[in-house]
């Protein structure tokens, strides 16, 4: 594909779609929970396109295997940072699956390029069976097995620490800083009083 622009393929584009996406959810975290996960779900399911796009356009390239996978892999932290502050006790198992995660990958990225593949997608079916299941199952895709299921405990804790929040939705620009305080509290009960004064002083 000489003289082309590879950061304006297709699946590039739908790269970029998922990093706008994810941003906007994790601006909307502290406050909007529903806000926040729909942006989440729509960024998680652009991932089952761009591949496709890829293959069906002749546009894959190594940025685009490079940028989904970093895509993913800093989601997946960026949501684990709120679970760990909604979950406190957990914050060590968070920990671990970040690390886990991340390691992983990389391990996984850097034994295809000593292979010399194309992309980390590329899996050789006599190998490992786990991550030939991981990336080449049509019923349980990576972007659905991952991400589609990741924002239900965030979207339980927080309703469950700060319940006005859902009351809000509408007054999310306006009540992003006094709903942050509330996700902080340790106390459900004073989370939510201190939602609900903020809520009669809008």
């Amino acid at each position: 594909m000489p003289g082309e622009n590879i950061f304006l393929f297709v699946p590039n584009l739908i790269g970029y779609a998922r990093i706008v996406f994810a941003i906007i959810s994790f601006y909307f975290m502290p406050c909007c929970p529903l806000t926040a996960s729909s942006f989440y779900l729509l960024s998680g399911l652009l991932d089952a396109f761009d591949g496709h796009a890829a293959r069906a356009l002749n546009q894959g390239t190594r940025f685009g295997a490079m940028l989904d996978m970093l895509t993913d892999r800093c989601s997946t932290m960026c949501l684990l940072v709120n679970l760990a502050l909604l979950y406190p006790r957990a914050t060590l198992l968070f920990q671990l699956s970040m690390s886990l995660d991340v390691a992983s990958h990389w391990l996984h990225l850097h034994s295809s390029v000593a292979r010399g593949s194309e992309s980390h997608k590329m899996i050789d079916l006599s190998g490992n069976p786990v991550l030939r299941i991981y990336y080449t199952s049509r019923f349980l895709p990576a972007a659905h097995c991952q991400r589609v299921p990741a924002p239900v405990p965030y979207l339980g804790g927080a309703v469950g620490c700060c319940p006005t929040l859902l009351l809000k939705q509408p007054l999310c620009g306006l009540c992003s800083l006094p709903c942050l305080s509330c996700v902080l509290e340790t106390s459900s009960s004073t989370a939510s009083s201190t939602c609900s004064i903020s809520l009669r002083d809008l």
